[in-house]
């Protein structure tokens, strides 16, 4: 899922004019506070309960690559990019960056999306361990094998690790960051992996559902598909790894992400705060959640 805004309207007659509609905005956030109502992201965006949108650093990135590939895992050329911080030069840790449904390989770098080129740039000056980020494209497949054909799970393990390792870069040990759609991949493919293998997993938003009557149309072939991807009650797949998870309190994914992370048996770090299911958001933790990622693949 990309941004979110907008697109999980309902009871729209909550917001009338005049003074009616403080009214019926303070009682229908009471309601969204509780769950109570659909079109969270929406209604917190029209009380200003948004916090504010993170700004992509005035830097310059440093090298960076793209390209395309014939996947046969999915089927189709499959696009990638891989950004490095400026001046590093050899072999540099990794970390493997999940878009959000609708969106490409493109986004991760983007200025109007999340511009992690120049936050890494400016994370590395700062005093970061140097690691680069890449990035490819996995469809809307919510990031596991579908019954269709499209195996993106087994694209990125078995096809873009080795892309990565042609490169120079070493991936015996890769960082994991995903948004919305990738935080899910992101920790799902962490759980897969193990720790001998991920030394950090960060997840933005991601796009988390109790139940499979829950969740958004073609994100999983079937109830048994679900049942055998979901992270919801598997913390435990995420021991010996750092794990992070942030949302915004506007987010559609807030309460099914806090009883997330309150399944740890150590919290993990990140947390909670004012924002929505939108890049503004993800921009805005973008600088503590790459210090996060670089700190703990140095550590390993």
């Amino acid at each position: 899922m990309g941004d979110a805004r907008g697109t999980r309207i309902s009871r729209r007659g909550l917001l009338l004019g005049g003074t009616g509609a403080a009214v019926a905005g303070g009682a229908a956030l009471a309601g969204i506070e509780t769950e109570v109502l659909p079109g969270r992201a929406w209604l917190y965006h029209r009380l200003g309960r948004d916090g504010a949108e993170g700004v992509v650093p005035d830097v310059e990135a440093g090298a960076f690559a793209s390209g395309t590939f014939a996947s046969r895992a999915r089927g189709k050329d499959v696009g990638w990019a891989i950004s490095r911080p400026p001046g590093a030069t050899g072999t540099l840790p990794v970390v493997v960056a999940l878009h959000g449904r609708r969106q490409d390989h493109t986004s991760a770098f983007r200025p109007d999306r999340l511009g992690l080129d120049r936050f890494l740039a400016a994370a590395v000056a700062d005093g970061v361990p140097p690691f680069a980020i890449a990035s490819v494209d996995g469809g809307d497949s919510y990031w596991h094998d579908r019954a269709d054909g499209d195996h993106a799970s087994t694209m990125v393990i078995d096809e873009f690790l080795p892309l990565l390792a042609d490169h120079g870069f070493d991936t015996r040990r890769i960082g994991l960051l995903g948004w919305s759609m990738g935080g899910f991949g992101a920790l799902r493919f962490a759980s897969l992996l193990g720790p001998d293998r991920v030394p950090a997993v960060a997840a933005l938003s991601p796009a988390l559902w109790r139940e499979y009557d829950d969740t958004a149309p073609g994100a999983y072939d079937d109830e048994a598909d679900f049942d055998a991807t979901t992270v919801m009650g598997r913390q435990q797949d995420l021991d010996g790894i750092a794990v992070r998870v942030d949302c915004g309190e506007g987010d559609p994914f807030y309460a099914t992400s806090k009883e997330y992370v309150e399944g740890f048996d150590r919290r993990p770090a990140g947390g909670f705060e004012l924002g929505d299911h939108d890049s503004g958001y993800w921009r805005r933790i973008a600088p503590s959640v790459l210090a996060f990622l670089g700190g703990a693949i140095a550590q390993r």
